[in-house]
């Protein structure tokens, strides 16, 4: 028997992810998970009542999006620790940043599997936190932006199976979601809203793209601040959310975004990626809050055990527990922030607040979607 996310919050996860590496040299060589699960739990934050293990989907699962031939493949990839030259070539295994690694097919689909739960433990409302969900560049048939398996797609689609026909999809990663954008094209049941890095990869989600009117981006300049990201979620995004007044909403919060992040420019604290969480709980009665991209241990940590905390209502304090710092002291980072990194990341949550101007292509930005209506 699960726990009802009526009641309170549920924090879904797996110790698939600890210890499992894209390999040393990958970006994702670094705990995120795990660190963020191992944080909660010495802050006495995730009691064994609501925590849920992740299951793994099954190919029937997957293949609600993603081509029976893909699944088989990673699955071989997995097996064998190879690929053909055909399997990459089509599928993009073992190639462009989608390495072949020891879980390669079972972290995924337990990413999936931990999303769909997700979805369907809310089916009623409620809401779950699964820090593992989140990999939105996937493709129905090949790899693409470190993500094999699209776990938001799958989690949408499991909403939309139950009867659900109204949802917004809200994603602050550094990069665009390409891959549920294009997903739900043209479908008006779900609204895709992307706030990223303009001008970095996959190098789409321009502002006009609509995606048939599916779509709502927001390609924000480097360095974009805490002021910036809050002046469109007041002035753009909440009131696209509130005309929509959806039945569910799906978070997708990449810590990638954040000033301290070694693969984008943006210049936000966690204090940003927090409020995004308190505003949008209360805009729906069905939220899942999933994460996504941050190759920084201690930020991508951090980051996501605030959101749990912001979820639960509970206090962050200034200075960690001891527990709590000895986790964080125990991580590694072979980039050259890891060298020598500030007492703060081992001994707080909280970022120091990263306000500032709010410069004029982000004015623009929500001056466009003010100009605009929804679809009906």
């Amino acid at each position: 028997m699960h726990p009802d996310p009526r009641l309170a919050p549920v924090y879904i996860g797996s110790e698939i992810y600890r210890n499992s590496s894209y390999g040393p040299k990958h970006p994702l060589a670094i705990p995120r998970v795990s660190t963020c699960t191992d944080l909660c739990r010495a802050l006495g934050w995730l009691p064994d009542s609501c925590f849920v293990e992740a299951p793994m989907a099954t190919d029937a699962e997957l293949a609600r999006f993603h081509h029976p031939a893909y699944v088989a493949a990673l699955r071989r990839a997995e097996a064998t620790q190879s690929v053909s030259p055909e399997d990459r070539a089509r599928f993009r295994i073992g190639a462009e940043g989608n390495p072949i690694y020891r879980e390669m097919f079972r972290r995924p689909a337990i990413s999936a599997g931990g999303v769909i739960l997700a979805a369907r433990l809310t089916r009623d409302g409620g809401v779950v936190h699964c820090p593992g969900g989140g990999t939105h560049h996937g493709r129905p048939d090949r790899a693409s932006g470190f993500c094999f398996i699209n776990d938001p797609v799958l989690g949408l689609y499991a909403w939309l199976d139950s009867g659900l026909d109204n949802i917004v999809y809200l994603d602050i990663d550094a990069h665009h979601g390409d891959g549920v954008q294009d997903a739900f094209h043209g479908d008006d049941r779900v609204l895709t809203i992307s706030v990223h890095e303009a001008g970095r990869w996959p190098f789409t989600g321009a502002a006009e793209d609509r995606a048939g009117g599916a779509a709502r981006n927001f390609p924000v300049p480097p360095g974009c601040n805490d002021s910036e990201l809050d002046l469109l979620m007041q002035r753009a995004i909440l009131p696209l959310i509130g005309a929509r007044r959806p039945q569910a909403i799906m978070l997708q919060c990449g810590a990638d975004a954040l000033e301290e992040d070694p693969l984008a420019k943006l210049a936000l604290s966690n204090n940003a990626h927090w409020s995004v969480v308190r505003t949008v709980r209360g805009l729906a009665p069905r939220l899942v809050v999933l994460g996504g991209g941050g190759y920084n241990p201690w930020t991508v940590g951090r980051c996501w055990t605030g959101i749990w905390a912001t979820l639960n209502d509970s206090p962050i304090p200034d200075q960690l527990p001891p527990a709590a710092e000895a986790v964080l002291r125990e991580l590694r980072f072979d980039r050259a922030a890891g060298r020598n990194p500030p007492a703060h990341w081992f001994t707080t949550l909280r970022d120091a607040p990263r306000d500032g101007p709010v410069r004029a292509p982000v004015k623009h930005l929500a001056e466009l979607a003010l100009m605009e209506t929804l679809p009906a």
